[in-house]
Formats: C-alpha cells, sequence, structure tokens
C-alpha cells in the first residue's frame, strides 16, 4: 500500500489518495477519501479484493462508491466482490464498455485474477456528468482510443485526475486492440487533456504520476515536439 501526497496544494488539503498496485499487472488501484468526512471512493479495483478492503480497514475510511475509468479486467476485477461486500453502487465507464465489462469472467484465467466476476455499473458516465465525494465535484470527460467507453475524471480546483490507460509518464495507452483506435486515443489527450492545464497532476493506470505539462515536454509520443505543436 503507498500513500501517495495529496494531489492538491495548501495546508489543509480536500482529499488524500492511497495507491495499492494489484495484479500481475501493477494496475494502480486507488483509495480517495475526504479528509473532512472519511468518506471514500474506490477507483479501478483491478483484482486482490481481499488486499483492497484491508486497506479500507487500515485507512479507516467509510467506502461510498467505486468509480470506474474503463472495462479491462485489470481495472474492474475486484469491483463485483468490493460492490458486494460494502453495498456502494459502481459508477462508470461509459456504455460503449459494457462488452468488457460482460466479459471478465471470460478473460480472469488468461491474466491470473481470480474471483474476478462480470459486472454492470450502476451509473454509466458521459461527458459532461460528474462525480461527488463528500462535495468535492470530479469532472468527466470521455476519452475513447484506449477502449471505446474510457473516462476520465478531473477535479479542476485541486488540478488532479485520474486517467485510467489513456496517459502514463512517457507514454500512452494500447491501442492494438480489435476496438481500439490510436487516432482516438491521441486526440482524447489533445484536445481533451491538455487544455485542462499543464499544472494537472495524473494518477496513470499503471506506473509513477505526473503533470500534463511535464508530458507535453517529453512523452515519446505525445509531447509537443512530436505533435508539431508550436505553442504551449
Amino acid at each position: 500500500m503507498n500513500n501517495s501526497d495529496h494531489p492538491g496544494s495548501g495546508p489543509q488539503p480536500r482529499f488524500q489518495v492511497c495507491i495499492i498496485p494489484v495484479t500481475p499487472l501493477q494496475q494502480n488501484c486507488s483509495i480517495i477519501w475526504s479528509t473532512k468526512t472519511r468518506e471514500a471512493a474506490i477507483v479501478d479495483p483491478g483484482g486482490e479484493a481481499d488486499r483492497i478492503i484491508t486497506a479500507v480497514a487500515e485507512l479507516d475510511v467509510n467506502v461510498a462508491a467505486i468509480w470506474l475509468t474503463h472495462g479491462h479486467i485489470d481495472h474492474v476485477g475486484a469491483a463485483g466482490p468490493i460492490r458486494k461486500r460494502f453495498d456502494v453502487p459502481i459508477v462508470g465507464p461509459h456504455a460503449k464498455d459494457q462488452f468488457l465489462l460482460d466479459a471478465i469472467e471470460a478473460s480472469s484465467g488468461k491474466y491470473g485474477i481470480q474471483g474476478a466476476t462480470n459486472v454492470t455499473p450502476d451509473r454509466y458516465l458521459s461527458e459532461g456528468d460528474k462525480v461527488e465525494l463528500s462535495g468535492i465535484d470530479f469532472d468527466v470527460y470521455e476519452c475513447p482510443g484506449h477502449t471505446p467507453g474510457h473516462i476520465v475524471l478531473v477535479q479542476p480546483d485541486d488540478a488532479f485526475a485520474f486517467v485510467g490507460d489513456v496517459l502514463f509518464r512517457g507514454s500512452v495507452g494500447r491501442s492494438d486492440f480489435p476496438y481500439s483506435n490510436h487516432d482516438d486515443l491521441i486526440h482524447s489527450i489533445v484536445h481533451k487533456l491538455w487544455p485542462l492545464g499543464n499544472e494537472i497532476r495524473f494518477l496513470p493506470g499503471h506506473g509513477p504520476m505526473s503533470t500534463f505539462g511535464q508530458e507535453r515536454i517529453d512523452n515519446a509520443f505525445v509531447a509537443d515536439s512530436v505533435l508539431g505543436i508550436e505553442e504551449r
């Protein structure tokens, strides 16, 4: 279990995030909670449900929801068991990823993720929606390319985002699946994420955190110099 620094700035952070790498794919499952109420959401619980549940107890937070960025098994494999354990809704991703959520059990053996179950969200998310945690709103952006229904969650006041597998430190999400589209992925990053500001600090689905500004400088796939963007 890895407690991250508070994503925002200031002496009294509104929320904190604990990162728990899970599954053989080391996916960044996150527990985010309000520092005022200790109400929490679990973001992309990809597997190892017992470990995530233990972390919730150790953090002494109250889980209110599960948020999903997209339908891949390493991001949703434990969503069903955790929903059952805490009796909370699953929120997201976009409905276009339901075909992936319907195939979780069939693909669990391939990825060595035990106990995974197919899931149907209690609420799908679309562009312009918000998810809320104790009065802290995260804006929803549709960012297809890696999967058709991938969404990104952004807290603009704290300059923080959960980006799933859209963008990584120094790389971008895979687009070699039959349902993926590389051009859509790059469009999502450039036209949905970059306008939010260079200061946005993001937590990807795998690997370390970074900022949009840093990726515009040296990301091998979407740096301004790579894409021929002259003005930052």
